[in-house]
């Protein structure tokens, strides 16, 4: 008989940061966790009442989520993306997170199938690939993408660098993925989250991988992956969706259906009253805004170079020195970040620093900062 054969995944890497965390403790003036991008602030009340009228959840939800809710899926892309989309281009998803775990699996991928995901890259496009058995090759060109390529992830506004990916990269991209006959996805949960002005001085959503100038006149084989953890602070809510290429949502829909991954019907209702409100992302945009420009400074000032960091809710930050001889000093302040190794090889002299905490502790980081930039 066949003996079991566990999954091959590797350690979670903040299990290695509990040492660290202990160390930071310790401070007489508490810990500063910015080792963690979870939401820290209140979920808009209007979020929540939805949520609260509709706890009457009696029957099974939809997989392929309420009419209103793709509607309003759609009514999103085009208001916020400038992307035009139908209902049969959307699906909700119970967060984006078990969307990227699961692809793989989703798609029918196995063993000699490869999975593409940038150099600097948040883990779970790799622990994807090895749920399906696949291989995943980290690369950001596309002319190195190999033939038994068959799915791609791009991840802009990208975790942890906060990378904008250019119309331009985009459109290379789908082009070489459609040689390939590959799926090309872009996770885009920070694209609200941007902090870079456009050659019109004025600062926009990053652009979609759904764009028309990305991908012409057909979606064929491209999707986009979204999440409202980070512009609503509904991490805890699991509301994401997926959108783009109608053949591809069906397919996913199908062995959604079959798996039981049904978004709660609760949920989905305060999914719609999310995305029909601007304001409180806006409000919750410039809380962000505000922490990082007072973190920012103090990093700089502290002898830290900043790359990247065009967007989203991290601080990509370097001495030049191992990640973790930076962890372990900053951990002596109190102050709790995460390695760049967490991220991919190219991370070794990098950490990340998150924005979601509060202006208290945030206030509290540029503080012990200055102490370091005195040392």
């Amino acid at each position: 008989m066949r003996s079991r054969r566990p999954l091959a995944l590797p350690a979670f890497p903040w299990d290695s940061l509990v040492p660290y965390g202990d160390v930071a403790r310790r401070h007489p003036d508490g810990i500063v966790d910015l080792s963690v991008g979870s939401p820290i602030d209140p979920t808009p009340e209007l979020v929540r009442e939805a949520l609260a009228a509709a706890t009457d959840a009696h029957s099974y939800p939809a997989t392929a989520g309420s009419p209103a809710l793709r509607e309003a899926i759609a009514a999103w892309y085009l208001r916020r993306r400038g992307v035009t989309l139908g209902v049969a281009n959307v699906l909700p998803t119970i967060g984006s997170k078990e969307l990227v775990a699961w692809m793989p699996v989703l798609l029918g991928l196995g063993e000699g199938d490869v999975v593409v995901h940038p150099t600097v890259a948040y883990p779970t496009y790799a622990v994807g690939a090895a749920i399906a058995g696949a291989t995943a090759l980290a690369s950001d060109d596309p002319a190195e993408w190999p033939v038994a390529t068959k799915l791609i992830w791009l991840n802009s506004p990208g975790n942890p660098d906060g990378h904008i990916d250019s119309i331009e990269h985009l459109a290379d991209a789908v082009a070489r993925a459609r040689e390939l006959g590959a799926v090309i996805v872009n996770d885009e949960c920070y694209a609200e989250l941007n902090w870079t002005p456009g050659p019109n001085g004025v600062v926009e959503t990053a652009p979609s991988i759904l764009d028309p100038r990305v991908i012409g006149d057909s979606r064929r084989l491209v999707l986009s992956v979204y999440s409202l953890s980070k512009q609503s602070n509904l991490a805890g809510y699991r509301a994401g969706f997926v959108a783009g290429c109608e053949d591809l949502i069906a397919e996913l829909l199908e062995a959604r259906k079959h798996a039981g991954l049904l978004p709660p019907a609760p949920v989905q209702h305060a999914m719609i009253a999310a995305l029909g409100d601007d304001e409180h992302v806006a409000v919750q945009r410039e809380r962000y805004r505000a922490r990082r420009a007072q973190l920012l400074t103090a990093l700089e000032a502290a002898g830290f170079r900043i790359d990247e960091s065009g967007a989203g809710l991290y601080l990509w930050a370097t001495r030049d020195e191992d990640a973790w001889v930076t962890v372990a000093a900053l951990a002596e302040l109190g102050i709790l970040v995460a390695p760049g190794t967490f991220y991919g090889d190219e991370g070794a002299q990098h950490v990340r620093f998150a924005l979601t905490a509060t202006d208290e502790r945030i206030a509290a980081a540029a503080s012990r900062l200055a102490t370091l930039s005195n040392a």
